[in-house]
């Protein structure tokens, strides 16, 4: 029997209909998706006045990670809160997370959870090298079915409301990891923004050992379709990784079909 657990789920963003559900409600760790909580979060307190996009933010050394990221490679101590986020966003930068977490506090994100009615889907703790016992197992969960929905509504402007939604937008137009779902469009992991493209992606990505997440939303020229898959397998049995990637991909073609 496998180790390896799919939760997929497609959802056409207009309507709200589902479109495929592979085990949609199973919770799955879902790695670095959670920072979707997070800056959902941060676009909340901008747009209410609670938090200035302006606000420059100091690493330390108590929120270094490692992994992927492009401010622990850069000399700079401080950035701005738009900075920290647009690095969230397309980098999946842990740096930048665990400063703006620590900003906005992981309360606040879980009063975030609680609006947008979520069951399942949480940001459970910062990004850590290593996790020790008194640690959570792993930095997020979530079901495909919920974090579909979450991209739904952002795509037509419903998350919480219409300028959270925008800010969203822009933060996860860049995303430079093409590795999964979109792995077979042929896309420019670095330029893939350009106005007037017939398909546009907003994506976050999740990569742990054992995981692989894509969460997003497809605007093509006749739909609109958001989607979540998550990949959770045993890291200490065989490797799944081959096997994931491929149907990742698959679920990629799947999606170009229906938005064209």
């Amino acid at each position: 029997m496998s180790d390896l657990r799919w939760s997929v789920a497609l959802v056409d963003a207009d309507t709200g209909a589902a479109i495929r559900s592979q085990d949609g409600d199973l919770v799955a760790r879902t790695a670095g998706v959670g920072t979707l909580l997070l800056l959902t979060t941060a676009a909340r307190l901008i747009v209410t006045g609670r938090l200035s996009p302006a606000e420059r933010l100091r690493r330390t050394a108590a929120d270094t990670a490692g992994g992927s990221g492009i401010w622990q490679h850069l000399a700079v101590d401080e950035l701005a809160v738009r900075d920290l986020c647009q690095l969230v966003g397309s980098a999946g930068d842990n740096l930048a997370t665990n400063v703006l977490l620590r900003r906005v506090g992981l309360e606040t994100v879980r009063e975030t959870a609680a609006l947008l009615e979520l069951r399942d889907t949480a940001l459970l703790d910062r990004v850590r090298d290593h996790r020790g016992p008194d640690d959570p197992a792993t930095p997020s969960t979530g079901t495909a079915v919920e974090l579909a929905r979450l991209m739904a509504a952002m795509a037509v402007r419903r998350l919480i409301d219409p300028d959270v939604s925008q800010l969203m937008l822009g933060w996860l137009a860049d995303r430079s990891d093409l590795s999964m779902v979109p792995a077979g469009w042929g896309w420019d992991p670095l330029a893939h923004t350009a106005r007037g493209a017939p398909v546009r992606l907003h994506h976050t990505t999740g990569v742990d050992a054992g995981v692989r997440c894509d969460v997003g939303v497809v605007v093509g020229p006749w739909r609109t379709v958001a989607y979540a898959v998550l990949a959770d397998w045993d890291p200490a049995g065989p490797d799944r990784l081959p096997e994931v990637l491929a149907g990742m991909r698959d679920v990629g073609g799947e999606l170009r079909a229906l938005v064209f």
